[in-house]
């Protein structure tokens, strides 16, 4: 299956090297010299090299021989071939949860899953009410159950939480 892994940020030096927005929890793995990867517009890239730089992932791609060739990939997101075949059950990418309706353990739809943000204390469902957003915690006193094959959440919000005003 195909994931977001990262987005090409700015060119680093002449030579064509990007800055790279890690959005995986492996990128070793994920940007190996050799991986393929496909940029949101469809083209496809192969791993020259990649390196550590101040807590910074820099890749170089096959083709791309200066900066103004990254430059005009900038902001572009990155996908991989991931396998999700190996996950244990109850495992999941984020990825697969943006989408996913989201109900209360009554039954009643309170919207559709936007993005999830990750932050250092617990990671969030952004969800789509009615047109807000609406900020769900991802802890288990709060999402009930989550399945992926059929993209629905139910969680159990404690008052309040999903109180919208516009």
């Amino acid at each position: 299956m195909q994931l977001v892994v990262g987005r090409i940020g700015r060119a680093h030096g002449v030579l064509g090297e990007a800055t790279i927005e890690v959005r995986t929890d492996d990128a070793d793995l994920r940007f190996a010299v050799g991986n393929a990867v496909t940029l949101e517009n469809g083209k496809k890239l192969i791993i020259k090299s990649s390196r550590w730089h101040n807590q910074v992932l820099l890749l170089s791609f096959d083709g791309i021989t200066d900066r103004n060739q990254i430059e005009e990939l900038r902001d572009q997101l990155i996908s991989a071939e991931v396998d999700t075949s190996a996950m244990a059950p109850g495992e999941y990418h984020y990825q697969q949860l943006i989408g996913s309706q989201v109900f209360l353990q009554s039954g009643d739809q309170v919207g559709v899953v936007g993005e999830v943000v990750k932050l250092p204390g617990q990671d969030l469902l952004s969800v789509d009410k009615g047109g807000s957003q609406v900020l769900v915690p991802m802890v288990k006193q709060i999402i009930i159950s989550i399945d992926v094959a059929a993209k629905k959440i139910v969680i159990n919000p404690p008052e309040g939480l999903l109180d919208v005003t516009n």
